[in-house]
C-alpha cells in the first residue's frame, strides 16, 4: 500500500533519486525540492519555468555529478553548482522544452512538444534533442506526438520515450555518439496515458498516468505486470532508496491543462511503496 512521504505541494513532477534523497520539481512554486526518507525537505533551486524538469549528470574526471534543470521559457539547460548558483550548461534554443534524462555517458536528452497546449495552440508533433557532453545541441528524433517522460536502460543502449497522445512507449537504439536509430514501438498501452517513466532491472518500465490515477509496470510489448492505484493523478515515478526498491510517485489532483491552476492547490504529494525489482538505468 502506498504511503505519503510529503504533501501540501502543487504540480509535482520529475522525481530523481540521488545520494540519499529524492529530488522533485514543484511546477506551481517554481522550485526543485529534495526530501529524505524521514520526510525532511528543502528547496535546492528556484527556477521560473513551466515545465520544470531535471536530471543528474554522471560523475566525471572533472566534477562530481551535477543537477541540470530545463529552463523552458528561456530555452536553456541550467546546471546547479556546489555553491547553489545556476549556470548555463547549454543553450537549447526555441522555448517549449519538457522532460529530460541523462545517460551514464553524459549524453542528455531533452524533449519538447511541437505546440503549447496551455495556450490552446493547434497540435504539432514534438521532438527529442541531444545535448552532447561538449555542450552541442542537435535534434535526434521527431514525430513524437506529445513527448513526456524518458528513461535510459542500464546498459546505456536504449532510450525509451513516453508518447502521451499516442498512448505508447517508443524506443530508440543509442549509438556511442548519442545518436538515435532503430525507432520502434516498445509498448502499446491501450488507454494508458504515460507521463513520467522509469526502468527496472528486469527491463520493465513503470509509467505514471494522470487521467488513469495509477502507476503501471509494463513489459516490452505492453503486457501489464503490476498496477498501483492512486487517489489522484500520477505525474511521474522513480525507483530509489538504498537498494532502489522504493517506487516514488509524485501525484496531484488534476484540473485541466487550460485552467488557471492545473492541479488543485496543495494537492501535490510524494507517495511511495516497496517493490520487488530494483531500478536500473536512468533516471
Amino acid at each position: 500500500m502506498n504511503k505519503v512521504l510529503l504533501t501540501g505541494r502543487g504540480l509535482v513532477e520529475s522525481p530523481r533519486w540521488h545520494g540519499d534523497r529524492l529530488y522533485f520539481s514543484d511546477w506551481s512554486a517554481g522550485e526543485v525540492v529534495a526530501v529524505d526518507l524521514a520526510g525532511r525537505s528543502e528547496v535546492v533551486a528556484k527556477v521560473d519555468s513551466l515545465p520544470l524538469c531535471t536530471a543528474w549528470l554522471p560523475d566525471s574526471e572533472l566534477a562530481d555529478s551535477r543537477l541540470v534543470i530545463v529552463s523552458s521559457p528561456q530555452g536553456q539547460l541550467l546546471r546547479l553548482e556546489p555553491d547553489g548558483s545556476l549556470v548555463t550548461h547549454a543553450d537549447l534554443g526555441t522555448p517549449g522544452w519538457n522532460d529530460i534524462v541523462a545517460d551514464g555517458r553524459g549524453n542528455v536528452y531533452v524533449n519538447r512538444a511541437g505546440f503549447n497546449p496551455m495556450a490552446g495552440e493547434a497540435f504539432r508533433p514534438g521532438s527529442v534533442s541531444l545535448v552532447a557532453p561538449d555542450g552541442s545541441v542537435r535534434q535526434v528524433a521527431d514525430d513524437v506526438a506529445f513527448p513526456n517522460g524518458m528513461a535510459v536502460t542500464g546498459d546505456n543502449s536504449t532510450l525509451i520515450v513516453a508518447d502521451s497522445y499516442r498512448h505508447h512507449l517508443v524506443a530508440f537504439d543509442i549509438a556511442a555518439d548519442g545518436s538515435l536509430s532503430n525507432r520502434r514501438i516498445w509498448a502499446e498501452l491501450g488507454e494508458g496515458t504515460p507521463d513520467g517513466i522509469c526502468a527496472d532491472a528486469q527491463d520493465a518500465i513503470w509509467y505514471a498516468d494522470v487521467p488513469g490515477r495509477r502507476c503501471v509496470r509494463v513489459a516490452e510489448g505492453g503486457t501489464v505486470l503490476q498496477t498501483v492505484t492512486l487517489d489522484r493523478g500520477g505525474f511521474a515515478c522513480a525507483l530509489g532508496g538504498p537498494e532502489r526498491t522504493t517506487l516514488f510517485i509524485v501525484a496531484a489532483t488534476w484540473q485541466g491543462m487550460t485552467q488557471s491552476e492545473m492541479v488543485t492547490p496543495a494537492s501535490g504529494q510524494v507517495q511511495f511503496l516497496k517493490v520487488e525489482t530494483p531500478g536500473a538505468g536512468w533516471p
